[in-house]
């Protein structure tokens, strides 16, 4: 059922890839600092794959996510926005308030994807700390 996963960090606090989601959470900030709320989605997906890419981080964009029913693997068009050092699925929006139906997205494809950590980043918003949802399964 899964895409691929890689080794899960556990951190000494006990929390999983605590790190990592630090990192991305702070290229986020700084994205958010630069160019602030109003752009379109992609215009913050690109932003924020430049500055990961400026901080070392490896990443995959638009990431298909088949979904597999009885052992075949079916490409019902699922598409993660990023996965970071194959360990962060990253869920990218531009809302004025993040719905049940963004959470349930993200757990969706962390369920299918076989990861235990995704981010919800919400750029839409006047401080970007206030954007941000981590989930870990």
């Amino acid at each position: 059922m899964s895409v691929g996963t890689a080794a899960v960090r556990i951190d000494p606090n006990g929390l999983v890839d605590e790190a990592l989601t630090e990192q991305i959470i702070g290229a986020a900030i700084e994205v958010h600092r630069h160019i602030g709320p109003g752009l379109l989605e992609s215009a913050y997906e690109e932003c924020l794959c430049h500055e990961l890419q400026l901080r070392g981080l490896a990443f995959r964009r638009q990431v298909s996510l088949p979904v597999v029913y009885k052992s075949v693997a079916l490409d019902c068009g699922y598409k993660m926005d990023l996965v970071v050092q194959d360990r962060v699925v990253v869920e990218l929006k531009c809302v004025v308030s993040i719905l049940g139906v963004h959470h349930a997205q993200l757990l969706t494809y962390l369920k299918l994807s076989g990861k235990r950590v995704g981010l919800l980043l919400n750029f839409h918003v006047s401080v970007m700390t206030r954007g941000i949802v981590r989930r870990v399964l």
